[in-house]
């Protein structure tokens, strides 16, 4: 089997986190091959300042740092993983900046001429829930972020489903799974039975 690529995204608060481990465990075991679980920003220095830089760094600074962390985690972490033969699965991913720098007041053109030559993922997975569930979840956690206070779920969700079909234009295979009424495991069920054809 040829190692899969695989992106999940979503609002924050949607359940990305825990759906991605999931499917890393399903998957390599579905498959037979080692399924790397990984997430951005990425855990390099440059990850973790960004973390950190957050709530301080706005608008195209913010954005370009995102991109360099991500090409830095292509080059430095997927494609070796892919190269070994395993299987790579990422919490966000290139459709994070498509939402996320939009609602830090980003032009969707510019985002993208920063992240146009990202490896492009076998699939990418949206995932999609009641916006109150979602502003429960977060109204849960201890803090929340600059981008989270800004945007809303209704707003993320709208943004995430633009971005769906601008990066349909581009030739990305993606598939949305509707979370509500389902459980974790019967989500990475949903995503399963659609992986890329070429994975199989």
């Amino acid at each position: 089997m040829t190692p899969l690529f695989i992106a999940v995204e979503g609002p924050n608060g949607v359940g990305k986190s825990t759906v991605a481990a999931l499917l890393a465990t399903r998957l390599a075991s579905r498959t037979g091959l080692h399924a790397h679980l990984t997430s951005e920003p990425s855990r390099t220095p440059l990850g973790v300042l960004l973390r950190r830089a957050e709530d301080t760094v706005h608008g195209r600074a913010f954005a370009l740092a995102v991109a360099a962390d991500r090409y830095a985690h292509i080059d430095d972490e997927i494609i070796p993983e892919l190269d070994a033969g395993h299987h790579v699965v990422t919490d966000r991913y290139a459709q994070s900046s498509l939402v996320l720098q939009r609602v830090d007041a980003m032009d969707l053109s510019e985002i993208w001429a920063y992240n146009r030559y990202v490896l492009p993922p076998a699939m990418s997975v949206y995932l999609e829930e009641d916006p109150a569930v979602i502003r429960t979840r977060l109204a849960a956690r201890p803090r929340r972020g600059r981008l989270e206070l800004t945007g809303s779920p209704e707003r993320e969700l709208t943004l995430y489903r633009e971005a769906q079909r601008f990066l349909r234009r581009q030739d990305w295979y993606q598939v949305r799974v509707d979370c509500r009424t389902l459980n974790p495991d019967q989500v990475v069920t949903r995503i399963l039975e659609q992986l890329p054809e070429r994975g199989d």
